[in-house]
């Protein structure tokens, strides 16, 4: 019990290690300041441009599937006290997530989720990357909202996995039910996004808007 309680702590704390903050930091930047004032991929790339932002994607995937893996690995070395190994991964990977979005390096003032719950999929359950990254694709070029598309993938993510046979038959419960915490936490973070788009304020990445430009 005390390995889960630390390897999920130390989850979160991996979680913490914004990659646009340290990375801003080397560039003196804060990217908190500029833009939408979040420390996600999406505003990394419209303030500091395309090589800024993929070095920041590349660090929050990175420490979902870290996360991910630490906690898979501590149910393997300890007894477990949930029902299944797979769910003190899921712990992990939650936690790692929350402490992306609430980072305790930075005074608690994050990105949205996204990156990090990705690399955490990737462990859990790759098979499920694809579809729910071309479903983010498809809102995108559809709509040029990356807000309205980060917030239909989980929402993908939780009918896949309450659909689709990807896990054992006992671990199927637990996935679910981090498939639908993730999906609530990630709307949760983009609520200023929904607002945005009921008014019609939310900025659209009009290069994005492929199947717009097909149409037309």
């Amino acid at each position: 019990m005390l390995l889960l309680i630390g390897a999920t702590a130390l989850a979160y704390l991996l979680g913490s290690l914004s990659g646009s903050l340290l990375i801003g930091r080397l560039r003196g930047v804060d990217i908190r300041r500029q833009g939408s004032g979040n420390a996600g991929g999406t505003n990394a790339f419209r303030t500091q441009g395309w090589r800024f932002a993929l070095a920041v994607v590349v660090i929050d995937v990175g420490k979902g599937v870290i996360a991910t893996w630490l906690g898979l690995r501590a149910a393997a070395a300890a007894p477990a006290p949930f029902d299944t190994a797979y769910a003190q991964g899921e712990l992990c990977a939650f936690a790692a997530v929350v402490g992306h979005c609430w980072p305790l390096f930075f005074g608690f003032r994050g990105g949205k989720g996204a990156a990090t719950a990705v690399g955490a999929i990737s462990v859990l359950t790759p098979m499920l990357v694809a579809p729910v990254f071309a479903v983010w694709v498809l809102v995108l070029i559809a709509t040029g909202f990356v807000g309205l598309a980060t917030i239909v993938a989980p929402v993908v993510f939780v009918v896949l996995t309450a659909t689709t046979s990807v896990t054992p038959a006992n671990d199927a419960s637990a996935l679910i039910a981090f498939a639908v915490a993730i999906a609530l936490l990630i709307v949760f973070t983009h609520r200023g996004n929904i607002v945005r788009l009921v008014r019609g304020e939310e900025y659209r990445f009009e290069k994005a808007r492929l199947l717009h430009r097909l149409l037309r």
